[in-house]
């Protein structure tokens, strides 16, 4: 009887901090106490800024009448600017920005490397590619996002490839994916320089994502593939958090290590592709992100959600900022992030030694 009261002990405690949701007799999900309230700030943090989103422009709306607008209250007038000309924008960055930093996320996870984000590795660069490609031969439609999927898959089959047997481990998969990047960022100029003005002025948003050049229908698209992403996320996090371990540990759990990379990997892919075909590749979203979701609470496992919340809020405050700041004249979103982000990447490399 004692025995069983302290295992009984030992179990609570495991748990203390944790709450378990049980689904059928053997799936569970285990909930941090700590994680969810990270979130909740998150998600008031985004509730925060969108509003003043969608409150700032060439009209000035306050927060109450951007409230008002939302709920089919107010003018006419302020519910048409709301609905019909800057809450798809707001749709646009939050989804980008979530599916870029989720991406990210799982991306740095599989290789177990701070570095190692899409954009880092070439998948951005590729999409890109592939999507200014379908521009300048066929003319703006939408064939580019479909092959900014295509980019985005290839360049990661090559990353793989290249590494040779290391698959996402180690820096022999992080120097391939920089080569494969730095090589489709040298094709899109070289195509670019080679049309006519128009044609090239269609592609430019796609060279330094940008917002405006959203397709309507690919920030659906993107939404349903971020919602499905995040539940098969959630579905397979207590999997995902054997990533950092040793495939050995790994193997002696029972698990099969191969199917779970693929798995991160397949939604990192996914994500990706998707977000550069609505706005092009929005630089260091996918490294910032995660590192802030972790640095709010000191979260040593994987952020999943927090990732996702974190990346939206810093792509719309980012598109804000770049609306607004120099206004009338807008700044591309990805420029924005490129100036917060670079120095941010330049002092990891400073102050870190990026595992392998």
């Amino acid at each position: 009887m004692k025995t069983h009261k302290v295992e009984e002990t030992s179990s609570a405690a495991s748990l203390e901090g944790h709450s378990a949701l049980t689904f059928g007799a053997q799936n569970s999900l285990l909930i941090e106490h700590k994680a969810v309230r990270r979130n909740i700030l998150l998600l008031l943090m985004l509730a925060a800024v969108s509003i003043a989103f969608l409150g700032m422009g060439s009209l000035i709306m306050s927060p109450w009448h951007v409230l008002e607008a939302l709920f089919g209250q107010g003018s006419e007038l302020n519910q048409f600017i709301i609905k019909s000309l800057r809450m798809e924008r707001l749709l646009a960055a939050i989804f980008t920005g979530a599916a870029f930093s989720l991406a990210g996320c799982l991306m740095q996870t599989l290789a177990r490397n701070r570095l190692a984000t899409p954009g880092i590795i070439g998948i951005d660069n590729a999409a890109m590619a592939f999507a200014v490609s379908s521009i300048v031969s066929t003319g703006v439609s939408m064939a580019p996002s479909g092959m900014a999927l295509v980019g985005a898959a290839t360049a990661t089959a090559l990353a793989f490839g290249l590494s040779g047997g290391s698959g996402t481990r180690g820096y022999r998969f992080i120097v391939a994916g920089i080569g494969i990047g730095a090589i489709a960022g040298s094709i899109t100029q070289l195509m670019l320089s080679q049309v006519n003005v128009d044609t090239a002025n269609a592609a430019y948003p796609w060279t330094v994502g940008s917002l405006n050049a959203r397709a309507t229908d690919m920030v659906y698209l993107l939404g349903a593939g971020l919602l499905l992403s995040l539940i098969a996320c959630l579905a397979l996090s207590r999997r995902f958090a054997l990533l950092p371990f040793s495939d050995q540990v790994i193997t002696g759990l029972g698990e099969q290590i191969k199917k779970i990379r693929v798995a991160a990997l397949s939604i990192s892919v996914l994500l990706t592709g998707l977000a550069v075909a609505v706005a092009g590749p929005v630089g260091l979203v996918a490294l910032v992100g995660p590192e802030l979701a972790r640095a709010m609470s000191g979260y040593r496992g994987i952020p999943l959600i927090g990732s996702a919340l974190a990346g939206a809020f810093i792509m719309v405050l980012a598109d804000l900022v770049g609306r607004t700041l120099l206004s009338p004249i807008e700044l591309p979103v990805g420029i924005v992030t490129s100036i917060v982000g670079a120095p941010y990447l330049i002092w990891i490399l400073v102050r870190h030694t990026p595992r392998n």
